[in-house]
């Protein structure tokens, strides 16, 4: 079973020079390199309406792409009945709150049990749909909000919304160290260059941009909250390393537990034994990519974090002379 699909999209000013390949991966990157090399080779992508077959082609700014494709349905998408814990649902999307430990989409070392599988079970039909509908992913121990598009044409309008960063992604998250002023990350990246399943602030990664403030100071860390403009992979995580303050519990980014001079015996076992990075998507405000109606939807922060922040605060507190 196969589907016929048509993409369209801009090249960027900002491309310039780049090759094809590359352009039309970065343009369209619901889609992997390796199957956008492969429909530029079988002669399915357009440039201002004329077939290209050369990845090296280069591109100027400005080229309307289009791509004529068929996405083959892939087998090894099983369904399965797992729960979703469903915030909104109607004909053209839905969005889901995602618990910790739950992996978004297959991959290698984890061929199931993921929302993918879920969303098949709940939505047969979604099946029709590249990737069963998913626009953005979460890291597999990151809570939070997703949305996801039933249909093609709602899935290729959030795409879109997407790239235009016109969809607004805000994280609650705790960070290690103390943080004096909110502020802006403008850092490209990359993939790590030795760690591979990492990522990395790199002079060749993709563009990425962050906003983040501060929510409320601990004696040792920081609550704030965070807005995506770009989503990379990683990108909180990667960012908030950069400026030496990672996630709690983000061992891979140096998130290394830190106890607060003084601390309870209590408190600090809670910060060794806090396993996960301390990240959770809260809020998504989208068009309908249907009816244009504007939706904000809201996710409670898991009781993990809430607890930590408890215990955290109260240790300001007892400490509050000592320390200010």
């Amino acid at each position: 079973m196969s589907q016929q699909i048509e993409l369209t999209n801009t090249v960027k000013d900002s491309q310039l020079g780049q090759r094809l390949d590359q352009a039309v991966a970065e343009l369209f990157s619901d889609f992997s390199r390796s199957r956008i090399k492969e429909w530029l080779l079988q002669g399915k992508v357009q440039v201002n309406g004329e077939v290209v077959t050369k990845p090296r082609f280069k591109v100027m700014g400005g080229e309307e792409i289009t791509v004529f494709a068929e996405i083959e349905a892939e087998e090894r998408w099983e369904p399965q009945d797992i729960p979703l814990d469903i915030v909104y649902e109607d004909d053209d999307i839905l969005v889901i709150n995602k618990p910790r430990d739950f992996v978004v989409h297959p991959g290698a070392g984890t061929p199931d049990g993921t929302v993918l599988n879920a969303l098949l079970h709940h939505f047969p039909d979604i099946a029709e749909v590249p990737r069963a509908g998913i626009v953005h992913r979460l890291d597999k121990d990151t809570t939070g909000l997703m949305v996801v598009a039933k249909t093609v044409p709602a899935q290729t309008r959030l795409v879109r919304a997407l790239q235009k960063r016109n969809i607004t992604r805000e994280y609650e998250a705790i960070a290690i160290g103390k943080m004096t002023a909110g502020g802006k990350v403008e850092q490209p990246i990359g993939r790590h260059s030795t760690k591979r399943t990492l990522m990395a602030v790199t002079p060749m990664g993709k563009p990425a941009v962050t906003h983040y403030r501060v929510a409320e100071h601990f004696r040792e860390h920081t609550r704030i909250r965070l807005r995506l403009e770009t989503g990379r992979t990683h990108q909180i995580r990667v960012h908030m390393s950069y400026l030496q303050h990672p996630l709690l519990g983000d061992t891979p980014y140096g998130g290394r537990a830190r106890i607060p001079k003084g601390a309870s015996e209590e408190l600090a076992e809670k910060i060794r034994q806090f396993d996960r990075q301390a990240l959770h998507a809260a809020m998504l405000r989208f068009e309908h990519p249907v009816t244009g109606e504007l939706l904000e939807f809201h996710a409670p922060v898991p009781d993990d974090m809430v607890n930590m922040s408890e215990a955290l605060r109260e240790d300001t507190k007892l400490n509050h002379s000592e320390d200010y």
